[in-house]
């Protein structure tokens, strides 16, 4: 667990609320740190002009294999705020905050969600940190952002509240059209090889079947069994695509596709969002385009 949990109310509200707007005293934004990508997108879409918020692992970013750097430890130092993932998603964050000595509290953004187990491979019994696969999920993860702002700010309120509200609605957009979309996919084309386990949060809400040589963290390397299994539930199951995602190797699932004649369906974003000139600079774009691929591949 976590070193220190957020208390969202009014006694951290007291402990850093100013009274007054960063605009209206002449104040430094809020400074928070955020574990990764698309954790730093919900606290954009939140913060807007209040926050100058900082992720510790960018796009395009590996945060299962993240190593933090002496200026990672002094950017959580000189922070208000530290928004992590939770659910054993940043194994390196303990020792990162002991290391920084800072005095900021540590918001887990998935407080709330009930956790998927893993039951297969080397993750057996540990929790999914993927959670935000799922736009339902990404809902809880707004809203607690959303509390953890207000609270350590006060005077922002009105701001906080309004931003959270008009990206909520986007949500709600969102998760309709994915919904729309996963009813066009026959039952029996809902299944697919992904590279690592990301992907179970997804399945549960939509309906899409993930199965992946590696668990839950791309620490894990697959082993030969696995694999074997993997390509012979391919062909038994007709399993029409295997997924590249852009945190993984692609060497093991193109070695897939080639024994098992299943055809590389594209590439989903997983664990980070992509830079600006990617496919996925935001997490609305990262689950359009997971969609619009799964479709393409499972539909053609």
């Amino acid at each position: 667990m976590l070193a220190r949990r957020v208390l969202l109310g009014s006694a951290l509200g007291a402990l850093f609320g100013s009274g007054l707007g960063a605009e209206e005293a002449g104040q430094e934004k809020l400074k928070v740190v955020v574990s990764f990508s698309i954790l730093e997108d919900f606290v954009k879409n939140v913060g807007a002009e209040r926050v100058e918020s900082t992720a510790l692992v960018g796009p395009n970013g590996n945060a299962h294999v993240y190593a933090p750097s002496p200026a990672d430890a002094r950017k959580v130092a000189d922070a208000r705020l530290v928004f992590v993932n939770g659910l054993g998603f940043e194994g390196w964050l303990d020792r990162l905050v002991k290391a920084s000595g800072t005095k900021a509290a540590i918001v887990e953004a998935s407080r709330g969600i009930a956790p998927r187990d893993r039951v297969t491979g080397n993750d057996q019994g540990t929790a999914d940190p993927h959670a935000w696969q799922s736009v339902a999920n990404a809902k809880i993860y707004v809203s607690n952002i959303r509390d953890a702002l207000i609270a350590a700010d006060p005077a922002g309120r009105r701001i906080y509240e309004t931003h959270a509200a008009r990206y909520l609605a986007k949500l709600d957009a969102l998760e309709d059209e994915v919904k729309a979309t996963i009813t066009r996919i026959p039952d029996d084309r809902r299944r697919v090889i992904s590279t690592h386990d990301a992907f179970a949060y997804f399945d549960a809400a939509y309906g899409i079947h993930f199965i992946a040589p590696q668990g839950v963290s791309t620490e894990t390397e697959a082993s030969a069994r696995d694999v074997g299994v993997i390509i012979k539930q391919i062909r038994t199951q007709r399993i029409r695509a295997v997924f590249l995602e852009n945190v993984s190797d692609a060497r093991l699932m193109r070695q897939i596709a080639g024994e098992t004649g299943a055809k590389i369906g594209g590439v989903l974003y997983s664990d980070a969002l992509t830079d600006e000139n990617g496919d996925a600079p935001t997490y609305i774009d990262l689950v359009r385009h997971n969609v619009k691929q799964l479709a393409g591949a499972l539909l053609s």
